[in-house]
């Protein structure tokens, strides 16, 4: 793949997650989602950091030390420490949700 917005399937079942680069202190993820959201009181709660982009579509995290919701459209990001313990609530049910994530540390 060359490019993120190349490949994309129809009609996926569950979220797709590809590895871009892994290497030792670094992974590059392309996410796609397309109406999904985190499973019913799931949370994420991951041993590396999390720098996260939406490049296209929309969606909503949630924090669970904090009420409010995390709108995201194309171009917001968010930098999610270690162990932060959220969740993806909402992702736009009309077209593929295309994110960059970036794990570190």
């Amino acid at each position: 793949m060359n490019n993120l917005f190349a490949s994309i399937p129809v009609g996926l079942p569950e979220e797709l997650t590809e590895a871009l680069i892994d290497a030792k202190s670094v992974r590059v993820e392309r996410i796609v989602s397309h109406g999904h959201a985190s499973p019913e009181e799931f949370w994420y709660d991951q041993d590396s950091h999390e720098w996260v982009v939406v490049l296209k579509g929309a969606a909503r995290l949630r924090f669970e030390d904090r009420d409010e919701r995390v709108e995201m459209i194309p171009g917001d990001f968010v930098n999610i420490p270690a162990h932060k313990r959220h969740r993806v609530e909402w992702t736009t049910p009309d077209e593929p949700t295309v994110w960059l994530a970036i794990h570190y540390g």
